[in-house]
């Protein structure tokens, strides 16, 4: 997923892709201990999109709360 297409989600399709994510990076990670084969790109491909979401959710959670005066709710 590349970053124009995560800015272009709004921030709860977003929070539900992130679970969605780290659901099958979990079930990734038992297949490996399990001596199953994984495509160890498969891996860092969803490491890295789950960090990209993260980056973009923390950035709009920093422009809310400097956009409301540093209020908080």
């Amino acid at each position: 997923m590349k970053i124009a297409e995560i800015r272009g989600q709004d921030t709860a399709a977003l929070d539900e892709e992130v679970l969605k994510l780290r659901r099958e990076a979990f079930r990734l990670r038992m297949q490996r201990a399990t001596g199953q084969s994984v495509p160890s790109s498969r891996v860092r491909e969803l490491r890295r999109t789950i960090a990209r979401i993260k980056t973009v959710l923390g950035e709009r959670r920093r422009s809310t709360v400097l956009t409301d005066g540093g209020a908080r709710a």
